[in-house]
């Protein structure tokens, strides 16, 4: 089992930055890539940035250049740095660990999300 904790959230207004944090523990030894994903009001969970276990990252074609997702393996921590908010960024933000079992059989560990909030 791997347990994901969140943190950063908040309200900040349009252009402005925001980091968010994502705490693993538990069986972090079987994580192969962790991301984070949003959803927002009345919209499906959507995949906004992953970072694999040997640094590749992988981002949304609407946070590209804006966000920027990070590991630090020593803190078992990954972040997301948000830089140019923009009020359609306003979501609940979820932490997101995958386990590979083979190609396509895979298991998802989700934190509990932490809100978002861009608004003048």
């Amino acid at each position: 089992q791997v347990q994901l904790v969140e943190s950063g959230g908040g309200l900040v207004q349009p252009g402005g930055s925001l980091r968010l944090s994502c705490a693993a523990s538990g069986s972090i030894f079987s994580i192969n890539a962790m991301g984070w994903y949003r959803q927002a009001p009345g919209k499906q969970r959507e995949l906004v940035a992953t970072i694999t276990k040997g640094g590749s990252t992988n981002y949304a074609d609407s946070v590209k250049g804006r966000f920027t997702i990070s590991r630090d393996n020593a803190k078992n921590t990954v972040y997301l740095q948000m830089s140019s908010l923009k009020p359609e960024d306003t979501a609940v933000y979820y932490c997101n660990a995958r386990t590979y079992y083979s190609a396509n059989l895979y298991q998802d560990y989700w934190g509990q999300g932490t809100q978002v909030t861009v608004s003048s």
